[in-house]
């Protein structure tokens, strides 16, 4: 690993949950000795992707990065599109709804909207989705580029009970997810949340990211599995639209026989 990656490593530390981190704790974070630390650190600060707080000493993201963040968005704009379909979502399934971004070969948070519906609801704050164990992260093995498949089973990291721990237990659940048009984690990454996602696409016409709902685990009910899923996929066609894209036929015809099959499984009232 060159000395510039490991410069630049050091920014995934910080988080929603983690906005300062001081030199002490990114040595422990990062597994470096301080001095080393301490130049990648001053490497950062030079250039503004780190500032240090004066207050309290501790290391935060520089203005730079808000800087890229915004040549970002205006030159491969993502956020735009998500902004309304994820806010009709929250509201109409009183979760939390967001939206993932492949990149490379890790699937990034881009987004999330939080109902004000519940006070104890599910928080977004990861800086990568485990593939194996996150619905977005099932998403994409499911219908992302072959080459995440070997990226998820080099790190099979057991998060609860319910994790997948082999090769044969995730190319199962990545054919459900296939079968279904839904990638699903029952409880999977964190033993309180069941999450429900589908793929999004862009203007190339492969897939993009996903666009889930995170839901309080007790709060999830076989009669609030459909509504969710339908509002999904309205949001996943509204994103779609948004990113220049336009959803697969396969996709659509996957998720048809889902909706029907869960409809007629659903008893009348």
């Amino acid at each position: 690993m060159s000395s510039a990656t490991k410069t630049l490593e050091l920014l995934n530390y910080f988080s929603a949950s983690r906005p300062e981190i001081g030199l002490s704790q990114l040595c422990k974070l990062a597994g470096r000795d301080k001095a080393t630390t301490y130049r990648h650190l001053q490497a950062l600060e030079e250039t503004g992707f780190v500032e240090q707080n004066p207050e309290t000493k501790r290391y935060r993201l520089g203005p730079f990065v808000l800087q890229l963040a915004q040549t970002r968005e205006k030159t491969v704009p993502r956020r735009s599109g998500v902004e309304a379909p994820l806010a009709a979502l929250a509201d109409v399934t009183g979760e939390t709804s967001h939206v993932s971004v492949l990149s490379g070969l890790s699937v990034y948070p881009l987004m999330s909207c939080e109902s004000p519906k519940h006070s104890i609801r599910a928080i977004i704050d990861v800086r990568t989705f485990a593939l194996h164990a996150t619905a977005s992260g099932m998403c994409a093995l499911a219908f992302g580029p072959a080459e995440l498949l070997t990226v998820a089973q080099e790190n099979l990291e057991v998060f609860t009970s319910k994790t997948a721990r082999t090769s044969g237990d995730l190319a199962s659940a990545i054919e459900t997810v296939r079968e279904t048009g839904f990638g699903r984690s029952n409880r999977t990454f964190e033993d309180e949340i069941y999450g429900l996602s589908v793929p999004i696409f862009d203007q190339t016409e492969k897939f993009a990211g996903a666009v889930s709902v995170a839901s309080v685990a007790a709060r999830f009910t076989s009669k609030q599995e459909p509504i969710i899923q339908q509002n999904l996929i309205a949001a996943s066609r509204k994103i779609t639209h948004n990113w220049g894209g336009k959803i697969p036929a396969a996709i659509e015809a996957v998720w048809a026989k889902s909706l029907s099959s869960s409809q007629i499984m659903e008893p009348a009232s």
